[in-house]
């Protein structure tokens, strides 16, 4: 049974914002992962580190942790054997567990994590022909309520810390092996990808941002890309999203590259300014609608930062220009918002507000319970024609992951409902 209580929630109009304490670690160490080293070398001086040493010490920690991909200080052989053991008796080197880990006949996987509190969420990572990217939660659960949504019909429970954010990424470089001198792991539950071709790095982040994406393939599975697009809006938990791909985007921590990083947001319109301001990375916009009256009912959130607020906020964001265009998500919802005019609405608003733009139009991926139909094939390559024959970039998204509910929309932790024997009894069927 968790230990931390549900966030209360006013109302799908009021998300909660803020984050609610997280409940302490039995052991009392503090969890290290998700932290900056200034953090860090404070903790170490709390702790009684000598003051000369703990600029050194953070440094060294800070490098295994991001650099090398330890979980235990006994790993770190430039620390002194004595000094060791004194950082296990205090601090821990965090991962999300991993509860369940599902493998969809279309190479995405997607994974059941746990918190260390008792908690569970998930991430997904989709490997594709020239990158491999990992669609990472902000939250557990959600708040927003979009109709269209799975994750919506989940009480949000608390935000995910910076940590929990970052062990995310930590733990899809575990099972692709990208730490040097790793190999990709084996196992039911992590991903086993063929060997790398000869000319891809072993870690992903240290490759040149200009380079030849061919050289990541679906073969090699590397991790090139992150989308904040899981569970939660990325907006609410704010100042841990920030604090993770800060330590993502470090040279000296996972060193991805800030155009490799996508934010998705429902329209958080008050923070969109800060996200481009302090976290720098690309804007995608949940969209799915041209008007209000369709806007309100698909995103409840339109109720409070209508369409035309929205569209100025991201005709301000910083750093939007048609070398880096902000994304607009249009899922695709049969006689709701599929016709031609709806299309055209949309040609409209985006050139009204002069936004470098590309429309990502996403067939709606079913769900038990869902109000809601796909779009025929060809309505949607229609809707596609009449947003591309106005200069603006359309493709239709191939759903990913359907039969493992690990596409657009679908992410619920339905497996926390499993029994530890059913688990047992599919992981024994899975290996024999």
């Amino acid at each position: 049974m968790a230990d931390t209580a549900l966030m209360p929630i006013p109302g799908q109009l009021d998300p909660v914002p803020v984050a609610r304490d997280i409940t302490p670690r039995a052991d009392g160490r503090a969890d290290l992962l998700g932290l900056p080293r200034e953090q860090i070398r404070a903790l170490f001086a709390e702790a009684g580190l000598d003051a000369r040493q703990t600029k050194l010490r953070a440094k060294q920690v800070f490098h295994w942790i991001y650099h090398r991909g330890a979980t235990e200080f006994a790993a770190m052989t430039d620390i002194a054997k004595p000094m060791r053991p004194w950082l296990e008796e205090r601090f821990v080197i965090g991962r999300p567990e991993v509860i369940e880990a599902q493998h969809s006949v279309d190479g995405t996987r997607k994974w059941l994590l746990r918190t260390a509190d008792g908690h569970d969420f998930e991430m997904v990572f989709i490997p594709d022909a020239d990158r491999g990217t990992l669609c990472v939660s902000s939250q557990v659960g959600c708040t927003l309520n979009c109709t269209f949504c799975h994750t919506g019909t989940m009480k949000l429970v608390r935000n995910l810390t910076a940590g929990e954010i970052v062990g995310q990424v930590m733990l899809a470089r575990d099972a692709l092996g990208e730490w040097p001198g790793t190999s990709p792991r084996e196992g039911g539950d992590l991903i086993r990808p063929s060997a790398y071709p000869p000319e891809a790095p072993a870690f992903a982040g240290d490759r040149d941002d200009e380079a030849d994406e061919a050289a990541y393939t679906s073969d090699g599975r590397l991790l090139t890309n992150i989308v904040m697009m899981g569970m939660g809006e990325p907006l609410y938990n704010f100042d841990n999203v920030k604090g993770a791909l800060g330590i993502v985007m470090d040279g000296d921590g996972l060193a991805l590259s800030k155009r490799r990083i996508t934010l998705s947001t429902s329209g958080v319109v008050p923070m969109m300014a800060r996200a481009g301001e302090e976290i720098g990375v690309n804007l995608a916009v949940s969209l799915h609608a041209t008007n209000k009256e369709i806007r309100d009912e698909i995103v409840p959130l339109n109720r409070k930062y209508g369409i035309e607020e929205l569209l100025e906020a991201c005709a301000a964001y910083p750093g939007a220009s048609n070398a880096r265009r902000i994304t607009f998500e249009y899922v695709m919802l049969k006689d709701k918002n599929d016709s031609d005019e709806h299309a055209r609405e949309l040609v409209a608003l985006l050139r009204r507000y002069k936004l470098p733009a590309k429309v990502n139009l996403i067939p709606f991926n079913p769900w038990p319970g869902a109000g809601y139909e796909t779009s025929t094939p060809e309505r949607v390559r229609r809707f596609s024609e009449i947003v591309f024959a106005a200069g603006i970039s359309a493709p239709v998204r191939t759903p990913r992951g359907r039969d493992i509910d690990a596409a657009c929309g679908q992410l619920k932790t339905a497996a926390e409902k499993k029994s530890r024997a059913e688990r047992d009894r599919e992981a024994a069927a899975a290996a024999a």
